[in-house]
């Protein structure tokens, strides 16, 4: 995992999840996860970008 990617799951994670999975049902969630709390939201970036 690059240091981009590390920081981008803990600032902004949507933006990290589509640059690893492009547009699909997985930045769906992310986004998803991110608007109800941050927190969720960067715990799934990490998950989902290992």
């Amino acid at each position: 995992m690059s240091i981009l990617i590390i920081i981008l799951n803990i600032i902004f994670p949507p933006v990290a999840v589509a640059i690893k999975h492009g547009l699909s049902t997985t930045l769906l969630v992310s986004i998803l996860l991110t608007l109800l709390a941050w927190l969720p939201g960067v715990i799934h970036a990490f998950i989902v970008n290992k």
